[in-house]
């Protein structure tokens, strides 16, 4: 008996990748995350482990992408895959292809974290939703085009105003693809202006089912529609983060199309009693004119014009009155101003200087007014002028000024 060829390490490796990659071509494996690490590529490495065993993860970034959710440690999840072998470290460990929560409690806390995202970043304020139009000549509606919602809001359509024009923007609603579609066709409306109102939305089902509608894409689109979005996602008790974003919510798709298409019998009831009201309004507007007309005869006419002309002359005579008043009062004030002035200078004149006992003494020869004692002495011809008449002297003694 020889001896049995040694195989090599690559050899054995080989086969063994062979031999788990032919027997598991796609597993779906639950457990919980671990040492997780996401590169700068997108890829995401981790483990995946129950209590007793673990195993090698990797997710590349194309698949990474489409998650609805942000995986962290801890956190027990759902994933699809296949088995491969990793042959330089001789490892063998899942390549997963498509992931999501494991149980109702991790998808919503998923949905909470997300929601606190988005809400830091204002896209759930209500001073930025616009307010959806009383009526809309076309609704448009992202949904599926074979679901049940589609049906009912064309059934509440048709009941309530068949006059409004429909328009279906086909999307999955359900599955990893499913936001990829619904956020194009609302970039698609906005782009190309298709309707006045949208609605965005399904019909009831799983938490799981609903997902698509809190992706962070879908809600981030509806938060940029410039036209005004409904979000229509499930029955009353079911919620989406798209509720949050659109400007209106509904609790149903039935309730959506109510909300976006107004119902044709209460506006032609609603444009009868308008037409009643402008009609009684015109009536007593006519009635009134026509009691006005009849005061405009020649009677009427010449009374108020009296009436008029009578008030202007009254305020005209008391103008004039109130003028004339101030003309004579300036008058006499003015006189009283130039008596006043006139007694002044009748009070500095030299003739009442001299009235009142002084008299004027000059050099008889040069007849300039001798004002002090200095400018006269003994023998000094002089002539003395006092109020009346002159007098003629002869200087006989002089005295300076405190002496």
């Amino acid at each position: 008996m020889g001896e049995e060829k040694a195989l090599t390490v690559s050899q054995l490796t080989n086969l063994i990748k062979v031999l788990l990659e032919n027997s598991f071509k796609t597993v779906t494996l639950e457990g919980e995350i671990s040492n997780f690490k996401r590169q700068s590529s997108g890829h995401l490495y981790f483990q995946l482990k129950d209590s007793y065993c673990q195993i090698s993860a990797v997710m590349f970034a194309g698949n990474a992408s489409r998650l609805t959710f942000e995986p962290k440690d801890g956190m027990k999840v759902v994933a699809k895959g296949q088995i491969t072998v990793y042959e330089p470290r001789g490892n063998y460990q899942i390549k997963i292809s498509s992931m999501s929560p494991a149980g109702v409690g991790s998808i919503m806390e998923m949905l909470e974290q997300r929601k606190q995202k988005l809400s830091k970043e204002g896209l759930f304020d209500s001073d930025r939703k616009k307010p959806i139009l009383h009526y809309p000549q076309t609704v448009g509606i992202v949904t599926s085009p074979t679901g049940a919602a589609l049906r009912d809001i064309m059934n509440i359509a048709k009941t309530r105003n068949d006059t409004v024009n429909l328009i279906v923007l086909p999307a999955q609603v359900q599955g990893a693809d499913a936001p990829r579609t619904i956020i194009t066709q609302i970039e698609a409306a906005n782009t190309w202006s298709l309707c006045d109102v949208l609605i965005v939305g399904r019909g009831g089902g799983s938490l799981e089912d609903l997902l698509p509608f809190s992706d962070e894409g879908v809600v981030r689109a509806i938060a940029a529609s410039r036209i005004p979005v409904i979000s229509a996602v499930g029955h009353q008790i079911d919620f989406a983060l798209s509720d949050f974003a659109a400007d209106a919510r509904a609790s149903t798709p039935s309730h959506a199309a109510e909300l976006a298409i107004p119902e044709k019998q209460k506006l032609r009831e609603y444009l009868q009693q308008t037409e009643s009201d402008l009609y009684a309004a015109i009536t007593a507007r006519t009635q009134n004119l026509r009691l006005m007309l009849k005061t405009f005869t020649p009677e009427n006419m010449e009374l108020q014009f009296r009436s008029i002309e009578q008030k202007v002359l009254l305020r005209f005579d008391a103008a004039r009155e109130e003028l004339v008043n101030g003309m004579k009062q300036r008058i006499t004030d003015m006189r009283t101003y130039i008596k006043h002035c006139s007694d002044i200078l009748e009070s500095a004149s030299p003739q009442s200087i001299f009235n009142r006992g002084y008299s004027m003494v000059t050099d008889a020869q040069t007849g300039k007014v001798i004002r002090s004692a200095e400018d006269s002495a003994p023998g000094l011809q002089i002539v003395i002028r006092p109020a009346q008449g002159l007098i003629n002297a002869t200087v006989t003694k002089t005295q300076k000024a405190g002496t």
